[in-house]
This record gives C-alpha cells, sequence and structure tokens, in this order.
C-alpha cells in the first residue's frame, strides 16, 4: 500500500492485472507468491515484491506480518491452504515496474477494495491493514512490524 501522504485514511492498495499466460489471467491482484525451499515466508514476500513490481527490500518504507492467515480450498490441489500476509508500504511517489506475469497495475482507495479485491481473504487483509497498521490507535503495529535487514540473519 502507499499512505497516501500525512493522512493514512488515504492509503491506497497495488493491483497487477495478470497477463494471459498466468495464473487467473486477465484477473486483478495484489502482489502474490510461493515459497521457496529453505526460504523464510516473510523473505519470500519480499522476493515476490521485487520480482513482480520491481520494488527492492531495502526501498520498502515499512514492513508488516498480518496477523491472521488466508485459509482457502484449493481444488487443483485437493487441500486446504493456509497463506501468512505481509504489508509493505510503498514509497511516496513510487509506481511499479512489472514482470512478464503482468500487464497493468493500479492503486485502489481502500473505500473500494470490497467492491475491487476478487478473493475474500483479499478484502480481509485489507481490512487488517486498515485496523491494525494504518489506524491511529492500532495498538498491534510495532508488534506486527518486521525489519526486512533482519530477514537474512534469520536461519
Amino acid at each position: 500500500f502507499r499512505a497516501g501522504g500525512p493522512r493514512r485514511g488515504d492509503a491506497a492498495f497495488l493491483q497487477l492485472r495478470r497477463a494471459a499466460g498466468a495464473v487467473l489471467p486477465h484477473t486483478w491482484q495484489p502482489v502474490m507468491g510461493h515459497v521457496l525451499d529453505g526460504e523464510r515466508a516473510a523473505a519470500a514476500a519480499l522476493r515476490e515484491l521485487h520480482e513482480e513490481t520491481g520494488l527492492l527490500s531495502t526501498s520498502v518504507e515499512r514492513f508488516w506480518q498480518l496477523e491472521e492467515p488466508n485459509t482457502f480450498f484449493l481444488h487443483a490441489a485437493e487441500c486446504v491452504m493456509i497463506s501468512p500476509g505481509f504489508a509493505v508500504e510503498a514509497p511516496a511517489g513510487w509506481e511499479p515496474t512489472l514482470n512478464g506475469e503482468h500487464t497493468a497495475s493500479r492503486w485502489v482507495p481502500r473505500d473500494h477494495a470490497d467492491r475491487l479485491f476478487l478473493w475474500p481473504g483479499q478484502r480481509h487483509a485489507v481490512r487488517q491493514v486498515v485496523r491494525d497498521i494504518l489506524s491511529e490507535d492500532a495498538a498491534a503495529e510495532p508488534v506486527l512490524r518486521i525489519d526486512p535487514r533482519t530477514l537474512h540473519r534469520q536461519a
């Protein structure tokens, strides 16, 4: 997301339009991905962010874990998936450089997330960010914050 200036209530959330050959073609999605063998989930989130948008972890303003994971059924694998969520504050004025998985990007105002995010888990993640990170009285915000510089030191 980007905070939208001094008023955090003006936050907007990044969506990427999936390319024709990608999973879920022609849909608008947040950055998504998979954890590679031996990789930590938070490090995977920053890697996927860089691969899909060009944003380097060293340019991330702030980085958080979401407390509630997304749980969903994946028919193709015949299993229930539990996926951790993360939030990144992008630098003011930053725009993504898309890789081949995407054809366009857009910033969705937080008030439009319920209408423009495809999956219930994505809409819930936006609500978590607003409640637990962006709200001025968000007691959990400092506890959820991750220092990206420490990720390479964790084994």
